[in-house]
């Protein structure tokens, strides 16, 4: 069975109601993700194999104010272990830079762990250049 990508629009939410694991950090709450389907420059590209959600990539565009190239920033690339290294996670990230070119993002950035070979390697495959950033994380008083 060939497994299928797909860009989930509002309207869509009853596509995750079967997930396998490790797809998603939390369980789908449908309200938030109603919300999150209905935001403009809020993309969710799913995989999906014989009707499991079996990967996901949540992205967003970026626009500036001040007339820096408008970007799509990756927030969530993950495959379930089984359907790992079968090249999912390429042709849902393939999907989200096509939907954020639509979009007019000139520039894609995405974030991960430094011991993430798995992850560094399918960036490097999208020619992503490595930089060295610092990040900081401050939850809400």
């Amino acid at each position: 069975m060939t497994v299928e990508i797909r860009h989930l629009r509002p309207g869509d939410e009853a596509v995750l109601t079967r997930i396998a694991e490790e797809v998603f950090d939390h369980p789908i709450d449908a309200e938030t993700l109603a919300r999150y389907l209905a935001s403009p420059g809020h993309f969710l590209v799913v995989a999906i194999d014989d009707g499991l959600v079996v990967g996901q990539v949540a992205a967003i565009v970026h626009r500036h104010p001040d007339g820096r190239p408008t970007e799509l920033y990756v927030d969530e690339v993950a495959v379930t272990p089984s359907h790992q290294r079968r090249g999912i996670a390429r042709r849902m990230l393939d999907a989200a830079l096509a939907l954020g070119r639509g979009q007019g993002c000139r520039e894609m950035w995405v974030g991960t762990e430094p011991d993430n070979v798995a992850a560094r390697a399918l960036y490097k495959s999208l020619e992503a250049d490595d930089e060295t950033f610092v990040m900081y994380v401050r939850k809400p008083a």
